[in-house]
């Protein structure tokens, strides 16, 4: 039968040929970018059954995004496809810093004036790297098993949610969505949560009423993506230029000769009106005196720059925003493809949880909305300032000298690497008045920093992060101490004990023991000196497939055979005489912190009470 349907909320129509079934699935997610998928690799891992509606006919094909932060990458590593990525992307290494030829008495050329890393070696062991949109979701896709559930050329078109349904209420499916083909068959889905992934001009976030609030500024800037031919020396690093004629930053592309510029537009000039023509002109006049020519243009746009962020981020706590449908900003900082699939990195599992049955909905589905929103706030913040550092009459305005503005850029360097984010209290972080007594240099609310260690089993070098893989569990990482030493041993057995009976409350019967809380170990000392039957069994659990005990969990802060010493006690600022337990969600941010204490298990089980589901 033929139709016109008409969206409730707000006013569009379109035809379609109408059909009377509806499918029922426990997530709908709406887009498949960076977010969505992101969500989805972690729904897949939960074995949850959810749906992703893309409007396009097929995977993305040239994203428009590139920057990989370092968090990111931590991301990808995580989930175990960081290498492919890590060998096909550009490594982002230096920073070069251009200016006005003041000196020379040439100020409209110019010349060189610092070096930088791009980022400290303490900010994360992982690199920064530019790799395609396109090829990232790809690696997010394969993911997703041999048949990924995404539906491609289907639009959405509204979403309503019934508000009578209760945050607890598992059994019923109280959002619909109505989407259209690209050939007009309409279809109806009823979902228990659904995940709006689909971009700036977001359907879902107006289907919900919610706006975008914010500014945009006069200044446009143009983007291009070309194969120069120039002698400009540092065309292979990332490089600023402040010239007399405006600001231009290179990111080189994957690929050895493809590069992106970001080129500052004259004031006054319209975005809709800019050609390719206009941006490679003012570039070459901003390289000056450097020849610059195009071999080819593989993409090009130009945009005013604006910053909104959306005034709500879900609806009862059944359609949740994400990405680009709840924040917008200037694509400089290389922020927006991160902070999106970080939104679906932070949703996924929690939503996993709960669905599993593991999970409370309550605290974990509030934890989204709180520590989502501080974040896409604090981008906006930060992108108003990095961009005015990018606007040159700006810096004129406020006596911005070439100098502060390389130094500037480079201590905005932690914000950019994705390596700021600090989560306030929740229902999953617990903040403690004396959590830096116990270690220093771990913050709670933060992602888990990583230290090289030595693997006991095989005397392996390796970063701690690797032995706490996103698999979907908790992880209790115990800093034992010298377990060699008498006191430090029976301390260990202690929590050892405390902890197993918390883990047992919280595992199904019909699971593996380290299926919901997994357990990590890091013993001090020589490690020569530890024989295996020391290891308390809670550390080595049987498991896996062919029920096997598991020795992988087990590690030392001691000397390598290759790789030097990680002196991760040191790096984490904790005391070997004293220990420490650290608790790391599967996002990799911290929860808590405990001492090896009396006191540790009435808290430890206090803090998993409040969201997870006892099993007995």
């Amino acid at each position: 039968m033929n139709c016109t349907l008409v969206s409730p909320i707000y006013s569009f129509t379109y035809s379609c040929t109408m059909s009377s079934d509806q499918e029922k699935v426990d997530v709908l997610i709406c887009g498949s970018g960076s977010a969505g998928l992101c969500a989805a690799v972690w729904l897949a891992r939960f074995g949850i059954n959810y749906k992703v509606l893309e409007r396009r006919d097929g995977p993305l094909k040239i994203g428009q995004a590139d920057g990989v932060q370092t968090r990111t990458v931590e991301i990808f590593d995580n989930f175990g496809i960081g290498e492919d990525m890590l060998r096909e992307a550009y490594h982002v290494l230096e920073l070069a810093f251009w200016a006005q030829n003041i000196e020379g008495g040439r100020k409209d050329n110019i010349k060189r004036t610092r070096y930088a890393p791009d980022k400290e070696t303490e900010i994360s062991h992982q690199p920064h790297v530019i790799l395609n949109q396109a090829r990232l979701n790809e690696l997010m896709i394969s993911q997703l098993g041999p048949q990924p559930p995404i539906q491609y050329s289907t639009e959405v078109k509204g979403v309503q949610v019934d508000e009578s349904a209760d945050i607890t209420d598992l059994s019923s499916y109280p959002v619909r969505v109505d989407a259209v083909t690209a050939v007009g068959i309409t279809k109806t889905y009823r979902a228990k949560y659904v995940l709006g992934c689909d971009g700036a001009h977001s359907v879902v976030r107006k289907s919900l009423g919610f706006k975008m609030i914010g500014d945009s500024t006069d200044a446009v800037w143009g983007v291009m993506d070309i194969y120069p031919r120039t002698n400009f020396p540092d065309i292979r690093k990332k490089t600023a230029i402040n010239s007399s004629v405006g600001n231009l930053l290179i990111i080189p592309r994957e690929g050895d000769a493809m590069v992106r510029f970001y080129i500052e537009l004259p004031a006054g000039t319209k975005a809709s009106s800019v050609t390719l023509e206009d941006l490679q002109n003012h570039a070459r006049l901003i390289f000056r005196p450097y020849d610059m020519d195009f071999a080819d243009t593989f993409w090009w746009s130009a945009y005013a720059i604006g910053q909104r962020r959306a005034d709500y981020f879900h609806k009862n706590h059944r359609v949740f925003l994400t990405g680009d449908a709840c924040h917008t900003h200037s694509p400089k900082a290389g922020q927006g493809m991160n902070v999106s699939l970080q939104d679906g990195h932070n949703i996924g599992w929690k939503l996993g949880m709960i669905l599993k049955g593991l999970g409370k909905p309550k605290p974990l589905l509030e934890s989204y909305v709180i520590e989502r929103e501080k974040t896409a706030t604090e981008l906006i913040e930060f992108d108003r300032g990095f961009t005015k550092l990018f606007n040159s009459k700006y810096r004129v305005e406020h006596g911005i000298s070439q100098d502060q503005f390389a130094e500037m850029f480079v201590q905005a360097g932690r914000y950019t690497a994705g390596q700021a984010i600090q989560y306030d209290a929740s229902g999953v972080v617990e903040v403690g008045e004396r959590d830096k007594e116990v270690v220093r240099n771990v913050t709670v609310g933060m992602r888990f920093p990583t230290a090289q260690v030595v693997r006991f089993c095989d005397a392996k070098a390796m970063q701690l992060v690797k032995g706490l893989p996103a698999n979907r569990q908790w992880y209790l990482v115990v800093l034992a101490g010298d377990i060699s030493k008498e006191e430090s041993k029976e301390r260990l057995e202690k929590v050892s004990q405390a902890l197993n009976k918390i883990v047992q409350r919280f595992t199904p019967a019909d699971t593996n023991p380290d299926s919901v809380i997994d357990r990590v170990l890091v013993i001090s000392g020589d490690r020569k000196k530890v024989e295996q039957d020391q290891i308390p069994e809670f550390f080595t659990p049987v498991t896996g497939k062919w029920q096997q005990k598991c020795l992988f969990k087990v590690y030392a802060d001691d000397e390598s055979y290759n790789s030097g010493h990680g002196h991760a006690y040191e790096a984490y600022g904790i005391d070997p005489e004293k220990g420490a337990l650290v608790i790391v969600r599967p996002d990799h941010y911290v929860a808590k912190v405990s001492a090896l204490d009396d006191n540790l298990e009435q808290s430890i089980q206090q803090f998993f009470e409040g969201f997870l589901l006892p099993t007995a």
